[in-house]
């Protein structure tokens, strides 16, 4: 399973890129998408290296957290990413489409909160 692991943290590293890069093109919705994905696959690969088996298909990242026994600081963070899941993806979630819903604060805010969760991932598994 470590293989695995490690695959999963990886990807969760490019996805982070990808938000950061995302935020540098002003795709600000792609950003908020792809925090919403670094903290979920950062939280699958915890759940594989604490549990020797595949995490559930979830986007529920404070049930991820709960799982995990990850702490409250942590499932808060986690929370506020959860909640943007739907409307960084889908037209009629949000009060307008996800292009036009998401600026530049919004997408750093939730580029930092996938940070905290990626940091404090990689400091359980090691």
């Amino acid at each position: 399973m470590e293989k695995t692991v490690k695959e999963w943290l990886d990807q969760a590293k490019a996805d982070m890129k990808t938000a950061r890069d995302n935020i540098t093109l002003k795709n600000y919705y792609a950003s908020v998408m792809f925090s919403q994905q670094v903290a979920e696959k950062g939280l699958k690969a915890l759940y594989i290296a604490r549990k020797q088996n595949l995490p559930p298909k979830t986007h529920d990242l404070v049930e991820l957290c709960r799982l995990t026994k990850a702490s409250e600081t942590i499932t808060r963070t986690a929370g506020r990413l959860t909640i943007v899941y739907l409307p960084s993806h889908y037209p009629g979630v949000a009060p307008v489409i996800p292009v036009k819903f998401y600026g530049l604060e919004k997408a750093q805010t939730h580029l930092a909160e996938a940070q905290e969760i990626l940091t404090w991932v990689q400091k359980q598994i090691k």
